[in-house]
């Protein structure tokens, strides 16, 4: 079915991610799109696959010209790439003025992070689409109602090697300590030049650094701001102000390195007493796994963290979790739907992931366990039964062998079988 005893390389050509599918239908109706999301995700490697000129503005000769005159890009044959364009923003408003003036599809791909305070919104002229790392080479669609089968010989072990492998392409090839070493050096980067540049003086790097660890160690829950500072300055008597730590979240999540699921507040309120807390995920697991410092090995031991956030579950389950929700935001994308999460006051009832669309609510619970029981699909009947005709399906995402539906309706699937 999927044998992943070894990460898939991809530095054998490039290979068609889901996002590709979506740019086939957009670009050629859209004047312009801009590939948003973390750094090293492949957005210039898929950008350049539709383009027949390019503006690389993170080499500094480039740069120099686009920014004496960011208008010098109107010359150029279409489709253009514009790569990194944060780093001369001028360049964002140059072609929001082309597509004013010709809004004709399929002329700009940009690249690179948010749109920055300075820059002018590009809304009705420049479209995004979230790049995320790359998912687990997925099957199946469940559908609402669907038949629900299939067999899988991929196991535990398998999706813990995924999860610490990441999804960054240009790592695919690497594993041990050179894995190892390069995010490290992805996460150093990010503290010593992404946020800096992002307009952050880090004045301790190590702070920073120990708030990335304790955020990574609440993966998968919504444990408070307070209680991720309280982990990140353990024994430390004096904690860093609100003001100190506000500015990490907010960066962090500009740059996509943070990306939070955030709560669900249906607009027909069947539903009372629910929190606003997002459920805490990095960008990609192998970036938690790594600032916890543990291996796939270490893992399956069933070693948490050092750094202790409060949580339900083992950390494990969380990272299985962030490698279901990178899957399900994913597809849910490709699909126009939306991803969050649920939790009532108090914890007593909590979805996992609550996947909206034009035709209604999928309620889905991630599972680190090869059986289902009664007791599991307990929230998932308590959302049908508040929310009526509006639930479209249910499903529990698991590492068992089998998919298959139950008979109150859940359908349980394992995750290397769930698909666009």
């Amino acid at each position: 079915m999927w044998p992943v005893a070894k990460p898939a390389s991809f530095l054998d050509g490039y290979r068609r991610r889901i996002i590709d599918g979506e740019l086939d239908a957009l670009f050629a109706s859209l004047p312009a799109l801009l590939l948003d999301g973390p750094k090293g995700v492949g957005k210039t490697a898929t950008a350049v696959q539709r383009c027949v000129t390019q503006r690389r503005l993170d080499r500094p000769a480039e740069a120099a010209v686009v920014a004496a005159d960011p208008d010098v890009i109107a010359a150029d044959a279409r489709p253009a790439l514009i790569d990194e364009w944060q780093r001369v923003p001028a360049v964002f408003d140059a072609v929001r003025r082309l597509v004013d003036a010709n809004p004709r599809g399929g002329q700009f791909l940009l690249t690179g992070s948010a749109p920055t305070l300075q820059t002018h919104s590009g809304a009705g002229r420049i479209t995004t689409l979230r790049m995320r790392p790359l998912t687990l080479p997925l099957t199946e669609l469940l559908a609402g109602g669907a038949a629900v089968q299939g067999r899988t010989s991929v196991s535990l072990r398998d999706y813990v090697t995924e999860m610490t492998a990441g999804g960054f392409p240009g790592m695919r090839h690497l594993d041990g300590r050179a894995l190892e070493r390069q995010l490290d050096s992805y996460l150093d980067l990010i503290v010593h030049h992404d946020l800096p540049e992002a307009g952050y003086a880090v004045r301790r790097p190590a702070t920073v650094r120990a708030w990335l660890q304790a955020y990574a160690a609440a993966t998968g829950t919504t444990a408070t701001w307070e209680a991720i500072r309280d982990a990140a300055t353990a024994g430390v008597a004096e904690k860093p102000a609100k003001t100190t730590t506000i500015p990490y979240i907010e960066l962090l999540t500009t740059l996509r390195i943070l990306d939070p699921v955030e709560a669900w507040m249906p607009s027909n309120n069947h539903l009372r007493s629910l929190t606003y807390a997002p459920k805490h995920f990095l960008a990609d697991p192998a970036l938690a796994a790594r600032l916890v410092r543990r291996s796939a090995t270490q893992l399956l031991a069933g070693k948490s963290p050092d750094t202790v956030v409060p949580r339900d579950g083992g950390f494990l389950g969380g990272l299985f979790e962030a490698l279901a929700c990178l899957s399900v935001r994913t597809f849910a994308q490709h699909a126009d739907a939306r991803v969050f999460h649920l939790r009532t006051k108090g914890g007593r009832h909590e979805v996992d992931l609550v996947v909206e669309g034009a035709d209604g609510v999928l309620g889905i619970e991630v599972k680190l366990a090869a059986a289902v029981d009664d007791h599991d699909v307990r929230h998932l009947i308590w959302l049908r039964d508040q929310i009526g005709d509006d639930c479209i399906d249910l499903m529990i995402v698991h590492t068992g062998p089998e998919a298959y539906r139950r008979p109150d309706g859940v359908a349980v699937v394992p995750l290397a079988l769930l698909g666009p």
